[in-house]
């Protein structure tokens, strides 16, 4: 009897320790946007670089408003045509590989907006249906079951984020849908804000580019280490660093050379809790600068 105890309050131990070991700590990692240059490669090799752990597919640019949504993947395939089921494969095959492909609304361009909580209602049905775990007679990307949604939402008024948020978190009941969103680092964004303090989302990829007032610049990190300070209070356990792969990649300016990234940012930005890893914009443009980078993440 008393070795009985003993056994059981060893093996309750291990139980916590284990806990503790995988549940208190958080993988840290790349995402990536795929998707907006037919000369960055196919999915495939993106996932088998061994460089991402997330996959953000851009974008669905038209939908909302009774709009008919639409995906625009650049050179990859016609969404019209149905030559976008071509990557069912692969993104289970990236999947295979424990990395996370995700779908991303918005975007600079396109059309989009929500008109009522009921219209992104409407909206969260129609994506459960036709990339995540529903089922439709017409899924663009074929019968691969994504694992979330990326909101990259840089225009309109802000307005039914939040309530897009919940109607797709609501459908974790059936199968997890992973929630990202990619605010521009002015803090807080005005798209995303009340979106992201719902703290459903489970990654948050902060854009820190094409802002001046938050960017690095000049050599100089210190407006965009003080806004990341301020990210680091929202209402995400996971937050991640955004970053463009090139100078081309940001017009408006914001690239750090992978030296001064890993010598005179991650120091810093990776004593917060809740840092875990680096966005890349975009795979395009990515030409060394993830590999360069993924060993000090």
């Amino acid at each position: 009897m008393g070795g009985y105890s003993l056994w059981a309050s060893f093996l309750a131990s291990l139980l916590l320790m284990v806990v503790f070991l995988f549940g208190s700590s958080q993988a840290t990692g790349i995402a990536v946007y795929w998707g907006q240059n037919g000369n960055e490669g196919s999915l495939a090799d993106t996932c088998a670089s061994g460089n991402y752990q997330f996959v953000n597919l851009a974008f669905l640019t038209t939908f909302g408003a009774g709009q008919t949504p639409a995906l625009n993947l650049a050179g990859h395939c016609e969404q019209a045509s149905g030559t976008c089921t071509t990557l069912s494969d692969q993104i289970k095959g990236c999947q295979n590989q424990n990395i996370k492909v995700l779908l991303s609304l918005g975007g600079s361009v396109g059309s989009y907006s929500l008109a009522s909580a009921d219209d992104a209602g409407q909206v969260a049905n129609y994506l459960w249906n036709n990339f995540l775990g529903g089922q439709s007679s017409s899924r663009p990307l074929g019968d691969a079951i994504l694992d979330g949604i990326d909101f990259d939402i840089e225009k309109g008024t802000g307005l039914y984020w939040d309530d897009l948020a919940r109607a797709l978190a609501g459908f974790s009941s059936q199968k997890k849908v992973y929630l990202s969103a990619a605010p521009q680092c002015p803090f807080p964004d005005g798209n995303l804000s009340t979106a992201i303090d719902t703290g459903l989302f489970d990654y948050v990829w902060i854009q820190f580019y094409n802002n001046g007032q938050c960017q690095y610049a000049d050599n100089n990190a210190a407006n965009l280490l003080e806004r990341w300070s301020q990210w680091t209070s929202v209402q995400s356990n996971q937050i991640f660093l955004g970053l463009p792969a090139a100078p081309e990649a940001a017009p408006s300016g914001g690239y750090i050379p992978p030296d001064a990234l890993i010598s005179q940012v991650l120091p810093t930005v990776k004593s917060s809790s809740k840092y875990a890893g680096v966005m890349i914009w975009n795979k395009f443009f990515d030409q060394g600068y993830s590999a360069a980078i993924k060993g000090s993440v």
